[in-house]
């Protein structure tokens, strides 16, 4: 396939706005069509705007972003897939467990169309370069890790539906901890325990704002992950520490500029006079990659027949799984949304 591949978009808000950058500043790709619910918004007058997803799907494209929220990603995915269509969805692509299994059986249903998920902090700079220093082996095995991912606060709209569970299907850990959760996997491998606290502890919502986990896996490695919608100063860091050694990735260049810019941070410990205090490498960055990095390997896989390699279905089932994990490991946070859910029946 020589011929750039023709994209549309369902929902065309802040995700769909980031994603059709990425489409337009890329030589492969163009930005047929697109779909919304406000179909005003401003910045597509060069694309076709129309009623609805099924629209999209059959305005000639080749493949279907969906950003939309998470209650409408398995009818949108499931409905090109089987249009013949190429997907790529945003994270996490459904609501429960039951959204993503649809997904993955309708992704088995067409086995020539790519679907891929997106996991984008695996490309930012910091996480490929500590990926890069943990394999080559240079500090011996990983012992444990570390993740903290805080903001202060949402949209500030009253009916944002991420609130909503029925939409949404989550709060802080779902919409923003996932990404950690993704990292500590794409580190570690996959988790067998995990012994966890939720809560509500500030904001007015139905939601958890802070969640709180600790995970091992079979080898023994230990991760801990600390997801909070009440960081009053934004906060992304993760820290790894192997047997020899350690990496820490401190900071994110995000588009809002938030969160401190991207440091990452290596060093061999110290045996001698440093004990403690070892001469580290730290390597600045300020710039994101990661969006146009996750649609490359997208249009590569559309049109070289390669597998996905980061974000795959699989990778988004396991992940949603330990969040859903994290849920019931917490006995009085599930005591207390039964509670809920009886007051809003009753």
């Amino acid at each position: 396939m020589n011929d750039p591949l023709k994209i549309g978009i369902v929902g065309l808000g802040k995700m769909g706005g980031i994603r059709a950058k990425t489409v337009r500043d890329n030589d492969e790709t163009v930005l047929v069509s697109g779909t919304d619910p406000d179909l005003n918004r401003s910045g597509f007058e060069d694309i076709d705007l129309l009623p609805d997803y099924q629209a999209v799907i059959n305005s000639g494209v080749d493949a279907v972003v969906v950003c939309t929220p998470n209650r409408f990603i398995p009818d949108v995915t499931i409905a090109a897939l089987e249009a013949g269509k190429h997907v790529f969805v945003e994270k996490p692509p459904g609501r429960n467990m039951e959204d993503i299994s649809r997904i993955m059986e309708a992704e088995k249903a067409h086995p020539g169309q790519a679907v891929k998920v997106g996991f984008n902090h695996r490309y930012h700079y910091g996480i490929m370069e500590a990926k890069k220093i943990i394999e080559s082996g240079m500090y011996g095995k990983i012992l444990w890790v570390r993740g903290v991912y805080g903001k202060a606060e949402g949209s500030g709209k009253p009916d944002e539906w991420r609130d909503n569970p029925d939409i949404s299907g989550g709060g802080i850990l779902f919409d923003q901890g996932i990404h950690m959760l993704d990292l500590f996997r794409h580190f570690c491998g996959e988790f067998s325990e995990i012994k966890s606290m939720v809560t509500t502890a500030f904001w007015d919502t139905k939601l958890e704002d802070n969640a709180f986990a600790l995970l091992r896996n079979d080898e023994g490695r230990i991760a801990m992950l600390h997801s909070s919608f009440t960081q009053w100063k934004h906060r992304f860091l993760i820290e790894i520490f192997m047997e020899d050694g350690y990496v820490i990735v401190d900071g994110m260049p995000s588009s809002t500029r938030s969160y401190r810019d991207e440091w990452i941070y290596h060093a061999k410990k110290h045996t001698g006079y440093a004990i403690g205090n070892p001469h580290e490498e730290a390597t600045f960055c300020n710039i994101d990659p990661s969006w146009d990095m996750e649609l490359a390997e997208f249009v590569d896989c559309v049109k070289n027949g390669n597998p996905v390699q980061n974000g795959t279905t699989r990778d988004a089932y396991e992940t949603m799984n330990l969040v859903f994990k994290i849920y019931a490991g917490d006995e009085r946070w599930k005591a207390e949304q039964s509670e809920k859910q009886k007051k809003l029946k009753g």
